[in-house]
């Protein structure tokens, strides 16, 4: 099969190279899937810089989501026949930029039937974040104010379009006008563009001076400084992800002050500390999508030969929504 492979950390093009490997086999617990479709996401970055939480062995191809279309199982596995079209995570070291993967069992699950591969390939990860961020860990509440940092990116998109799903009323804060009309397409609101607009003074006009309720921040750096002086009383601001490349600093003071939470979302542990919840919310995220709440937007279809010029863009915070690759 042809896949990306990266033989030493570092730079994206230093790092990766596609080639032609054998097919891997699956293990215990395991499907054999053919690659339908890709998304890329910005730990297939940091994975391939070494600067992940989580280091493969070397050598190893990235690309830890996907849809696919199930070739073969492996001992003991049940519930899948070849032919079925699923999502999930990809089994790393086989990770998903390549012709054909590994995922684990308990790690796939049936596609969306009404979004093709594209779009089914980015509804696992965002839809999962945004979906226990928003509900299991902020409880957010119809009518509250929902903030969305990087409203017109994969995990901000997602975010958008559950708030909305969850009855909040959705301020989206984006990077240009491209961005803006996504967001607004979206579903958003209010959406501020940061390079000409001050978020604060956009949050206070609109919520009368309160605040937001809810604060959804895969960003961190400039974007949680500024978030902490708009958030409402006893708000809570979601640390998703550090996109800035810095991770801020709260200060205790001023949370204990202004009575807000800080409340962290790995969502990964959710597969290991609790699975059955992983279950039950695709099923829910299923319901959404069949009622037409939630549809990831897929702004870029590429190649397999395109993946480093499409993560490279996606690390550079140029791209909107998600951007996948079709092997």
């Amino acid at each position: 099969m042809r896949a990306w492979q990266v033989h030493q950390f570092g730079d994206l093009r230093e790092a990766m190279t596609l080639t032609d490997v054998p097919d891997p086999e699956p293990g215990a617990g395991q499907i054999f899937v053919r690659v339908l479709a890709a998304p890329a996401n910005f730990p297939d970055v940091l994975m391939c810089q070494g600067t992940y939480q989580v280091k493969p062995p070397l050598p190893f191809t990235p690309g830890v989501e996907l849809c696919g279309e199930v070739v073969s199982l492996g001992p003991g596995v049940t519930g899948f026949a070849p032919g079925d079209r699923v999502v999930g995570t990809a089994a790393m070291p086989t990770g998903s930029f390549a012709e054909v993967a590994i995922m684990d069992a308990a790690g796939a699950f049936p596609a969306p039937e009404g979004l093709d591969d594209a779009e089914a390939s980015a509804f696992y990860i965002s839809y999962q974040t945004g979906w226990f961020a928003l509900h299991r860990r902020a409880h957010l509440a119809p009518g509250e104010t929902l903030l969305v940092h990087a409203a017109a990116g994969g995990v901000g998109s997602a975010a958008v379009q559950l708030g909305k799903a969850a009855g909040a009323r959705v301020i989206g804060v984006v990077g240009g006008e491209e961005k803006a009309e996504a967001a607004r397409a979206l579903g958003a609101d209010i959406v501020v563009d940061r390079r000409t607009q001050d978020f604060v003074s956009v949050v206070k006009d609109v919520t009368g001076g309160r605040g937001a309720d809810v604060i959804y921040d895969p960003v961190g750096g400039e974007a949680y400084d500024r978030s902490v002086k708009c958030i409402a009383f006893e708000g809570r601001i979601l640390i998703i992800g550090f996109a800035s490349g810095r991770v801020p600093t709260p200060a205790l003071n001023h949370v204990l002050i202004k009575n807000y939470s800080i409340v962290g979302l790995h969502w990964g542990l959710y597969g290991t500390k609790e699975p059955k919840a992983i279950k039950d919310c695709h099923d829910q995220l299923l319901k959404l999508a069949a009622d037409g709440a939630i549809r990831p937007l897929v702004s870029e279809r590429l190649g397999l030969a395109d993946v480093i010029d499409g993560l490279e863009r996606l690390a550079g915070g140029t791209t909107i929504g998600r951007v996948t690759f079709l092997p």
